[in-house]
């Protein structure tokens, strides 16, 4: 069974820093290229970040992140575990979202996908608010 947990939302105030995981079981576990999404309200839902990973070792990741998190969020992959963390700094009121992990195609053995075109499985969200 293809499976994805996220958890680590909550409530922060402007400037504070919050840690998601995604647990991985299943089909979903393994797979190659995998990405944080995030939905607000009456928005799409967007890449925010993205990770591909060379599991031959050594193991290699190439990370991607949508430019309004540059240099305050973090992607990350822990193979072992099967786990997708996503380390937020400097949190905005913008950053409110109902946050999604998620595996993907791959777009070559480097490329990790921000589109939600290459989806293939979601997880089922967490929420993240930002407001004093």
């Amino acid at each position: 069974q293809v499976q994805l947990v996220e958890s680590g939302g909550g409530s922060v105030q402007p400037g504070g820093s919050l840690r998601l995981s995604c647990a991985a079981s299943g089909y979903a576990s393994g797979r190659a290229c995998m990405g944080w999404f995030r939905q607000a309200p009456g928005k799409e839902r967007e890449g925010v970040a993205a990770i591909a990973t060379i599991a031959t070792p050594p193991v290699t990741h190439y990370t991607y992140y949508t430019d309004s998190v540059k240099g305050r969020f973090t992607i990350s992959r822990d193979n072992a575990k099967n786990t997708l963390d996503l380390q937020m700094h400097n949190l905005k009121p913008e950053d409110t979202a109902t946050y999604y992990c998620a595996t993907s195609q791959c777009l070559g053995p480097t490329r990790a996908p921000l589109s939600a075109t290459y989806v293939s499985t979601w997880g089922q969200g967490t929420q993240v608010t930002v407001s004093s």
